[in-house]
C-alpha cells in the first residue's frame, strides 16, 4: 500500500462517493431500525446495506456486530438429492465494504482464526465471503457504556483500507488502500489524523489462566454457583457477541419430495439447552451455571490455549448490554481474578 492520504468531504460529496463505490461494492454499516429493539419503542442498530451518508448510525454502538455480514444468522450450505449435492451459490456477486469500529475489526480477526486457521481445514462458505471484504474503519470519537477495548488491546487496528471520522455534515476520510485513490481525485485534502481510544472509564484486569490444571480447579470453584439462578441461559450474550461463532446444521427435507432438501447453518449458542446434547440424550452441561462457566472459561482460556493470541474478547460491552438479567461480564472477570488468586494462595504459589 502507498502512503495514506486524508480528505475532507462534505455530505453531498460523501453520497457521491457512496454512489460510485456501489458500482463495485455493497456497503454495510450500522443502521438504526426504529422501534426494532427489545422493548416497546426502543430502537435497534444492526448491520444493513446502506446507500447514503444519512443511513449510517455512527453516534451509537450497534446492537449486534458486523459478523452477521460474513456469517448470516441462517444460511444454506448446499442442496441435496438421493445421490448428489450442490453447493449453494453465493448470492452476493459484488465485493463488500464493511464500516466497523476498531474492536469489531479485531473481532473479525478472531472469526478468521476460528473459520480459517482451526487446524488444516478452512471453512469454504466463510472464506468465499471473507475474500470479498474490505474494511472501512469508523473512528470512535467517544466511548460507549460498558466498553473496555483498551484493556484487551482491541482499541487499535491497522487492518482497514479506508477510515472515516464522521461529523454531522462532513467526514474526514483516510485512504490507505491505493485501490480507492481514484475515487478522491480533485477532492480536498485534510491534515486530520484518525485517532483511536486510549483509555476507557471501565478498566478490566483480564484473568490469566496459565495451564489446564488451573482451569480445571476453576471449574470446581464455588464462584459459579450464584449464576445458577441469575443466568436464564437465553443465549442473548453470545448472539450479541462479536467473536462467538457457535452454529448448528440442520437438514431440511422438502415435503413435496422427501428425497431432496438442503442443509442449513444457523446461529446457536453454548448457553442454550440442547446445544451439547449427544446421542442418547446425554448432556455435558445441564445446569445454567455450568453453561455460563463454560462460556467464560472458553473466552478467557480455551481460545487462547488453541491459538495463543489472547482472550476471545474485544471489550465491546455488547454481552452485558444485552443480558436481560443484568449480568456484568467485567464483574464476572473480576470474580474470576479473585478465584485465581485464592487458588494460588492455597497452593502457596
Amino acid at each position: 500500500m502507498a502512503t495514506s492520504k486524508t480528505y475532507l468531504l462534505e455530505k453531498e460529496e460523501i453520497n457521491e462517493l457512496f454512489t460510485n463505490l456501489e458500482k463495485q461494492y455493497v456497503l454495510y454499516a450500522p443502521v438504526k431500525i426504529s422501534a426494532g429493539g427489545r422493548y416497546q419503542e426502543q430502537d435497534s442498530i444492526m448491520y444493513k446495506p446502506i446507500h447514503t451518508y444519512q443511513d449510517i448510525e455512527f453516534n451509537e454502538r450497534s446492537t449486534y456486530s458486523a459478523k452477521e455480514v460474513l456469517t448470516p444468522i441462517t444460511q444454506t450450505l448446499f442442496y441435496f438429492t438421493d445421490d448428489e449435492f450442490t453447493e449453494a451459490k453465493l448470492k452476493q456477486k459484488k465485493n463488500i465494504i464493511i464500516f466497523a469500529r476498531s474492536c469489531d475489526i479485531n473481532a473479525i480477526k478472531i472469526q478468521d482464526q476460528i473459520y480459517l486457521e482451526n487446524g488444516n481445514i478452512e471453512d469454504f462458505f466463510y472464506k468465499r465471503v471473507r475474500n470479498k471484504v474490505k474494511f472501512a474503519l469508523m473512528e470512535c470519537s467517544k466511548e460507549f457504556d460498558g466498553c473496555f477495548c483498551c484493556s484487551v488491546g482491541s482499541n487499535k487496528t491497522d487492518h482497514y483500507s479506508i477510515a472515516f471520522s464522521f461529523e454531522k455534515e462532513k467526514a474526514h476520510i483516510e485512504v490507505k488502500d491505493e485501490t480507492f485513490d481514484h475515487y478522491f481525485n480533485s477532492k480536498k485534502t485534510s491534515h486530520y489524523q484518525i485517532s483511536f481510544p486510549t483509555e476507557n472509564k471501565l478498566k478490566v484486569n483480564f484473568p490469566v489462566i496459565e495451564n489446564i490444571d488451573l482451569a480445571n480447579q476453576l471449574k470446581k470453584h464455588p464462584m459459579w454457583d450464584e449464576f445458577e439462578n441469575r443466568c436464564i441461559a437465553c443465549g442473548a450474550c453470545t448472539i450479541a457477541c462479536s467473536t462467538c461463532s457457535c452454529f448448528e446444521t440442520t437438514d431440511i427435507v422438502y415435503t413435496e419430495n422427501p428425497h431432496i432438501g438442503e442443509r442449513r447453518r444457523t446461529y446457536s449458542s453454548c448457553m442454550i439447552n440442547g446445544f451439547d446434547e449427544m446421542a442418547g440424550g446425554n448432556c455435558f452441561r445441564k445446569k445454567n451455571s455450568e453453561k455460563y462457566r463454560y462460556k467464560i472459561l472458553h473466552k478467557v482460556y480455551g481460545h487462547n490455549a488453541r491459538f495463543q493470541t489472547g482472550p476471545m474478547c474485544v471489550g465491546c460491552g455488547r454481552c452485558s448490554a444485552r443480558c436481560p438479567q443484568l449480568i456484568s461480564y467485567p464483574e464476572t472477570l473480576k470474580k474470576l481474578c479473585h478465584a485465581i488468586k485464592e487458588i494460588k494462595q492455597k497452593k502457596g504459589v
